[in-house]
């Protein structure tokens, strides 16, 4: 294995592991044995050296003393953060004892594992760790906390996740940035349209909240949560009321399109007005513009996809580019995620064949404290690593009240005690990124890039492969899968030819290279993954499955009579709970606030910096009030998921739904609803 860890001093080549869509090539600076910079790579093609401060200042993460460096016992009770260092033998140990004992009295689904991708790294998040859960047979984690609705609606529409490709934004003349906040969560993409911006691009942000890509756009155009649909709907009235569709490409491309035309003659621009919050001369003004500009480009957010209605608002607004052909344009379509032109070997490297015909429970990981709550078939066991369910999970006081349960034995994994591992019953110390050696796909540009080994192992943290090899010798597991390397995995995972745009990405490519880009080739003329293999405006898969088979508006859930809509969004120097911990990051976002409608805000009297209780039957916060015209009356909207310590209430999950979305089984973390007041001191 090449590794650049025996060489102490040097510039070595590595990539991001935060889940983010950008997966920024890097170059790590070396004294000494230690990473003192890391800077962007300016030759990998799409991030050009360009970073975020996230990854900035990385260091002040990775040499945080408050960084594990060993495996810990608890020796307190739950949540207390009373623990003693242990040996890895003797963690080991306890974790398969008790493993053991469970499956004896219980069976293997009374075992749980818990994980996301804090460490985007394959092998990292989806490889020792699967092949060792489905030869166990334990229970089985959905993970669709993230883009699941979006990708199933977005799938729909056409066959998978195919867009555009980012570099060819360069060329764009409209974008329509919808329900992401770019300049926090896809910087690059910014760049490439402040270039496609030079040459006369105009750039449109739709969102709830004015937010740094909201004020950054040319036109912002607020919006009221959950009605993504129906103005996508509207738009498409309009484009066909005045005949600015593309009839050819409709023709030779789409499944669909006549009974379209006919069902969006309900989504009238008075109509759309009254539900979205969007003027009526907007709505005209937005169609005329997307139905006469070319080339122009949708990149569709993660955020409006987090609402009951999610799957279909993505799958709505992905027939736009359809409508006026914008797919045949370089620089032109729509983008949700790009994942399917990079999609590996998935069996090979997960390993479902050593469930060995066996059916196991699936809890979806959104529901998590419901799924510890109940009482009949419990889960008694969890094992956590690449997340942080007690900071991101919604529903937070059912988590929180499931995981105090003394009869729960919990290991978390990870580089800090989380507020999961205050809980936990064993914390085993994670290796960082940067210390292992796996292989990345971004699910926005499309270059698969490798990370070899560049600093020794942090204390003695281990890395998710080697706590599932030393756990899968424990349990006295003998199949090969658990004997092979990083190597070999990535081997497996590579070798794949059913996607043929992988056709040339090798270990040894990768290894030489340290970025290869996928064989990318038009979408059309071509044919798509979907059942007709055409963009299906009129899904058939859909009406077999009970959903609607045309776009349709459905409003999110009333879940109560409170005033006001939550969105809980990103901010800007945290990634969902990653940072959140780290003095740097807190120093540069200062402190949560609650933005409000100055008309709210004046109602209620409260004024600019205000401490406010928002709260539901889910739980409550306190958080510092910020009016002003950033959202629409009636709406709420806090940013990033701040520390959960004692003697603060900034716990946002605490007031959010864990109901699922209406695709995929997504999160709705933005379909909640609170009420208001003035925090009485």
């Amino acid at each position: 294995m090449q590794s650049y860890i025996n060489q102490s001093d040097g510039v070595f080549p590595s990539v991001c592991s935060l889940d983010c869509p950008d997966q920024c090539g890097l170059l790590l600076h070396k004294k000494d044995g230690k990473i003192i910079k890391v800077q962007g790579d300016p030759d990998h093609p799409v991030t050009k050296g360009n970073i975020c401060n996230k990854v900035r200042n990385m260091t002040d993460r990775l040499y945080d003393p408050k960084r594990l460096k060993q495996p810990l016992k608890r020796i307190g009770a739950k949540g207390e953060g009373a623990f003693t260092p242990i040996t890895w033998e003797e963690a080991i140990d306890t974790i398969t004892s008790n493993w053991k004992d469970l499956i004896k009295k219980h069976g293997p689904e009374s075992i749980l594992p818990y994980s996301f991708y804090g460490n985007m790294g394959n092998l990292s998040a989806e490889g020792m760790d699967r092949r060792f859960f489905n030869k166990l047979g334990s229970s089985m984690l959905e993970r669709s906390i993230c883009n699941a609705a979006g990708s199933a609606g977005y799938g729909y529409t056409m066959g998978g996740s195919f867009g555009i490709d980012p570099e060819e934004t360069i060329h764009t003349k409209l974008f329509i940035m919808w329900g992401i906040n770019a300049v926090s969560t896809n910087m690059h993409q910014v760049t490439l349209a402040q270039q496609a911006r030079k040459n006369g691009a105009k750039i449109v942000v739709i969102d709830v909240h004015k937010n740094q890509t909201g004020k950054w756009a040319d036109w912002f155009i607020p919006i009221l949560p959950g009605t993504d649909s129906a103005l996508a709907l509207g738009l498409m009235h309009i484009l066909y009321a005045e005949n600015l569709i593309d009839q050819p490409f409709l023709d030779a491309y789409t499944v669909g399109a006549e009974q379209l035309r006919d069902h969006v003659r309900q989504y009238d621009p008075a109509t759309v007005s009254g539900i979205t919050g969007v003027p009526i001369e907007d709505l005209y003004e937005l169609a005329r513009m997307y139905g006469t500009t070319t080339p122009s480009f949708v990149r569709i957010g993660n955020g409006l996809q987090h609402h009951d209605n999610g799957g279909m608002a993505v799958r709505t607004i992905a027939c736009l580019p359809a409508l006026t052909g914008q797919w045949m344009a370089k620089g032109g379509g729509a983008t949700k995620g790009n994942s399917g032109y990079l999609a590996f070997n998935t069996d090979a490297l997960r390993r479902p064949d050593l469930l060995q015909d066996r059916t196991t429970r699936t809890i979806n990981m959104n529901q998590i404290g419901q799924a510890l709550l109940e009482s009949e078939n419990p889960i008694r066991s969890m094992f956590v690593y690449g997340s942080n369910p007690a900071l991101v999970a919604p529903s937070a006081n059912k988590v929180q009240e499931g995981l105090m349960r003394d009869d729960l034995f919990t290991v978390v994994h990870d580089l800090f005690l989380t507020e999961t591992a205050m809980y936990a019953d064993i914390v085993l110390p994670a290796a960082s990124s940067y210390e292992t050696e796996d292989f990345y796909n971004s699910y926005w540009h499309n270059y698969i890039q490798i990370q070899k080994p560049v600093i020794e192992k942090y204390g003695e943290s281990k890395s998710n492969v080697e706590v599932f090899k030393l756990l899968a010798i424990e349990m006295g597991f003998q199949e090969q899968a658990f004997k092979d390397s990083e190597e070999d995995m990535i081997r497996q995972a590579l070798d794949f030819s059913d996607n043929p745009y992988l056709d040339g990405i090798t270990y040894e490519s990768l290894s030489k290279s340290q970025y290869v880009k996928a064989k990318m080739k038009p979408l059309f003329p071509g044919k798509l993954k979907t059942p007709s293999g055409k963009i299906e405006l009129y899904s058939e898969r859909m009406k077999q499955l009970g959903y609607e088979p045309l776009p349709t508006y459905k409003p999110i859930i009333k879940d109560s009579d409170l005033p006001f809509l939550f969105i809980p969004a990103p901010n800007h120097n945290f990634l969902n709970s990653t940072f959140s911990n780290n003095a740097k990051h807190i120093s540069l976002e200062k402190e949560p606030k609650l933005h409000m409608n100055e008309a709210d805000a004046k109602q209620l009297g409260i004024a600019s910096g205000d401490m406010v209780r928002i709260w539901n039957d889910r739980g409550e916060c306190l958080l510092k009030a910020a009016p002003g015209e950033n959202v629409l009356p009636g709406v709420l909207v806090s940013q990033g998921l701040w520390q959960k310590t004692p003697d603060t209430k900034q716990h946002i999950n605490v007031l959010t739904p864990d109901r699922l979305s209406d695709m995929g089984n997504g999160a709705v973390f933005f379909s909640g609803r609170v009420d208001l007041e003035k925090a009485s001191h």
